[in-house]
């Protein structure tokens, strides 16, 4: 006999009046949304159903609305943009309409405004904007969170130590991920880990053209060049 569960339902919205949808117009001031695409990839390779709920418009009733409305249905709500403090940023304020944000913000580079919650019961997780950003955050703890509610175990991905080819410096009392590529080693050694050129959160290429992220702790300020450091490879972290 085997346990079986059923597959997690999950819906996808992405939010903003600066968002279209890819292959039509994007006139000046706008931008395709790239980022709804990338999620339900992801959310795919998880094994969840996924439904796409399109571009939600930066008016609070209508996100408030729109995720009550998915909660009915679904099991987890996952939502990109609206997530930060300006004044078109309703989405909060739309989950806590119908549920509660359990954690906000959190010290971490990038991603700070991600966000975990609940709408009516359902799990609920607020992604940035900003492609990579978004990205990032979705492997680290979007993943893991639907993965146990699906039922799996031992969510967290392995990390490897690798040497940095190059030294870093970092804040204090922040974990960074570092977009990263494996070269081999002038000695034969193990494979140093060679930091993306730019740091850019919207440079989707930077992760297209990595192998993986440098993760550095909270306590970490500076690597020197050839240090060991954590490595995640996107094998482990999207597979």
């Amino acid at each position: 006999q085997a346990r079986v569960r059923a597959a997690l339902k999950v819906a996808v919205f992405s939010t903003g009046d600066e968002l279209r949808e890819p292959g039509g117009e994007a006139p000046k001031g706008t931008v395709y949304d790239a980022n709804r695409f990338a999620l339900m990839a992801l959310l795919e390779q998880t094994g969840a159903v996924v439904t796409d709920l399109g571009i939600l418009p930066d008016k609070r009733d209508a996100v408030t609305e729109a995720l009550a409305g998915a909660a009915e249905t679904h099991d987890a709500l996952i939502t990109s943009g609206g997530m930060s403090t300006g004044d078109e940023d309703h989405v909060r304020a739309a989950v806590e309409a119908n549920g509660a944000i359990d954690f906000w913000r959190l010290a971490i580079r990038p991603g700070r405004p991600v966000a975990l919650g609940r709408v009516k019961g359902k799990a609920f997780v607020g992604l940035p904007g900003n492609p990579v950003a978004m990205m990032v955050t979705f492997l680290r703890f979007a993943r893991p969170v639907l993965l146990r509610l699906g039922g799996a175990s031992g969510v967290e991905p392995l990390t490897f130590r690798v040497r940095s080819e190059a030294p870093i410096k970092k804040k204090i009392g922040r974990r960074e991920w570092l977009r990263a590529s494996l070269v081999p080693a002038p000695d034969g050694g193990a494979p140093f880990a060679r930091r993306f050129p730019r740091d850019g959160a919207g440079i989707l290429t930077s992760l297209v053209e990595s192998d993986g992220l440098i993760e550095l702790a909270e306590d970490v300020g500076e690597v020197a060049a050839g240090e060991a450091v954590d490595f995640l490879p996107f094998s482990e972290l999207a597979a």
